[in-house]
């Protein structure tokens, strides 16, 4: 297992990553400060915990001109002065990762555990994502502790509760880290998330998806209408599922299974991190 000291030193990584943040995420700050600000106290409509998902992932290159094109159209979430903002997650599977293998093998009705902490705010939530046979994500959490590997009492009466596992099946099996930039439209019918700096790491090995961008558009159903989707469309890059999990998983595990997902990583090494900017 990871110490405890690996995933306190990510944390620090992604607070102090603006002092020597890459060029195109200061830049990122600066145009965020373009956008019209909205607070996290006016989000509650676009909460979205039963929600239709749409992920896109693109190189870093692409960014600016994206966010140009839909300023006109979102909000940006703003706490303190930042829109960028810090998160850190761990992630529970069994000891033989069935979670991670009913993903690569296609499976429906599938889900995902992990605490999750928002660093800015200082809130940790214990979070269970359902992804359904119709293509809904329905998210369900409570409040808990970052880095505890072991669950309580209201825990794992909350993990039977939700999933059909039992707390004492599960053990940390990745730890994540990332900044992200939340829109949210001016109708407040949508939520978009893009995601930078993104970073793994498990038993001593870490891997940093250098120039990617993942972008999900979160709304009650599917929409046709949503600029962010056109301005990505415009850009030609088209929809493409990304489990942060799934990938992060694959890149510091050299034991998991892998075959459903070699295209996509080819693809990410090619096209993203070895891609001239």
């Amino acid at each position: 297992k990871q110490p405890h000291s690996m995933i306190k030193s990510r944390i620090l990584l992604i607070l102090f990553y603006d002092a020597s943040c890459p060029d195109y995420v200061c830049s990122m700050e600066t145009e965020m400060m373009n956008f019209e600000p909205i607070r996290l106290d006016a989000m509650s409509n676009v909460k979205l915990m039963n929600r239709v998902d749409r992920k896109f992932w693109f190189h870093e290159a692409e960014l600016h001109a994206i966010l140009l094109s839909v300023m006109p159209f979102y909000k940006a979430l703003k706490i303190g002065e930042s829109s960028r903002l810090s998160y850190a997650t761990t992630y529970f599977d069994t000891p033989d990762n069935i979670l991670y293998r009913l993903h690569h093998n296609g499976k429906l009705n599938r889900i995902k555990i992990r605490r999750r902490t928002y660093l800015e705010t200082d809130l940790s939530f214990l979070e269970i994502k359902f992804k359904t046979n119709k293509g809904r994500t329905i998210k369900r959490r409570m409040p808990t502790t970052l880095g505890e590997e072991m669950f309580t009492i209201t825990e794992g009466e909350f993990i039977q509760a939700k999933t059909s596992f039992m707390a004492e099946e599960l053990i940390p099996g990745l730890t994540n880290a990332f900044s992200r930039t939340t829109l949210v439209s001016i109708e407040m019918n949508e939520r978009c998330t893009i995601d930078t700096g993104i970073e793994f790491g498990w038993n001593l090995r870490e891997k940093i998806l250098s120039n990617l961008v993942v972008v999900e558009v979160k709304s009650a159903g599917r929409t046709r209408n949503s600029p962010l989707v056109q301005a990505l469309h415009d850009h030609g890059i088209r929809e493409s599922g990304f489990s942060k999990y799934c990938v992060g998983k694959l890149a510091v595990d050299p034991n998991v299974k892998h075959n459903a997902f070699k295209a996509k990583m080819r693809r990410i090494d090619k096209h993203i991190l070895n891609r001239a900017s």
